[in-house]
């Protein structure tokens, strides 16, 4: 969940490492049980903070190897499809949104992580296994450009309801359920909110109402959503936009200069909880450095690292958030939620049925 994804473009700049390499053949694994390099996969919002990374590969000895692959979707299908041959040791950044899809296809391992005892149980959704640990939680939210509503004189809507209303028409962009891991949240969270029968309704509502339905989360959030950075270059004229609930504090740390209040909001009746998982890869070259990786992600040093960093919140009991983060991106107080084995055994036909009913 990897929350607002715009983070890592910038993180370079600003002292963080995103490391990245092409998934070559010549890059696949990362040698024997010996090798003191251990390969993590993830989507393209990685981001550590490069000290804390130092002290990882000192106190460990390994050095860790990055492989980053776009979207969190598309990061799992594609580490589905290379499992038996995978590009690394460790996946980071598969949610409960499509967390029955890796289970199932055998994607990892059983391994209970050090430190998985001061993790809330709720974030636990494979307790009994352990094929994933929890890293860390996020809100799937509807966004808002504050300055587009304070010059039209509109009231941001705040409820699933209010992006059906007329006054709210043509302002909406999305992602595409099937391709992407905020837009199949947003789609459960209509799931969740309408019901089985009651969210194609709501979306044929959205329809009629000029919903926009981009690839990803990176075109919606900055080319077509008016009140990001990104957006505001690219004179994008979509005020409303799919992104997180921890959208916003991004927008005042990277801007230059910093504003006092974020540029955007959080439409607070629209948000879908997001738990994000690291494990260990069934096929990984070096299990042993896998361990001491997944270890790492749920140690207090990177849980306490990672608000800042990919703007999620940290699942570790005690650890602690920056107030730039709390203050700008509280978590959502009572998110749509959804029983992973219900996403399990409806997401593929609601999928294909959002795509028929909203693409098509």
């Amino acid at each position: 969940m990897s929350i607002t994804k715009k983070a890592t473009a910038l993180a370079v700049g600003l002292g963080l490492v995103t490391l990245s390499a092409c998934g070559s053949s010549d890059d696949q694994g990362s040698g024997d049980s010996g090798s003191k390099t251990v390969t993590l996969v993830s989507h393209n919002s990685w981001a550590v903070s490069k000290s804390v990374l130092a002290d990882f590969e000192k106190q460990s000895g390994y050095k860790v190897k990055v492989l980053e692959d776009g979207d969190a979707g598309q990061a799992v299908n594609k580490a589905i499809l290379t499992k038996d041959n995978p590009q690394g040791d460790v996946f980071f950044g598969v949610d409960n949104t499509l967390l029955s899809r890796a289970l199932d296809n055998g994607l990892f391992q059983s391994y209970e992580a050090k430190g998985l005892d001061q993790v809330d149980e709720q974030y636990q959704l494979d307790k009994d296994k352990h094929r994933v640990t929890p890293v860390d939680y996020g809100d799937i939210c509807v966004n808002y450009d504050k300055k587009y509503f304070a010059d039209h004189k509109l009231t941001p809507p705040a409820s699933f309801d209010d992006l059906a209303k007329p006054a709210y028409k043509n302002l909406l962009v999305t992602e595409n359920a099937s391709t992407s891991s905020p837009g199949l949240g947003f789609l459960l969270a209509t799931a969740a909110k309408y019901g089985d029968e009651g969210w194609q309704d709501y979306w044929k509502k959205l329809k009629a109402n000029g919903v926009k339905v981009v690839d990803g989360w990176e075109q919606a959030y900055n080319e077509e959503f008016s009140g990001s950075a990104g957006g505001k270059k690219a004179k994008a004229d979509r005020p409303l936009v799919v992104s997180y609930a921890s959208s916003p504090p991004a927008e005042v740390i990277y801007a230059d200069p910093k504003p006092t209040t974020a540029p955007t909001g959080v439409a607070t009746g629209t948000c879908f909880r997001q738990t994000e998982f690291a494990g260990l890869l069934s096929n990984a070259k070096n299990t042993k450095g896998g361990k001491a990786l997944v270890d790492f992600l749920v140690s207090k040093e990177f849980q306490e690292d990672m608000p800042l960093n990919m703007f999620v919140y940290p699942v570790l009991a005690g650890a602690k958030v920056p107030a730039e983060f709390t203050e700008f991106g509280p978590a959502a107080k009572d998110p749509e939620t959804m029983d992973p084995s219900k996403i399990a055994d409806n997401r593929d036909q609601w999928v294909k049925s959002w795509t028929s009913l909203v693409l098509k």
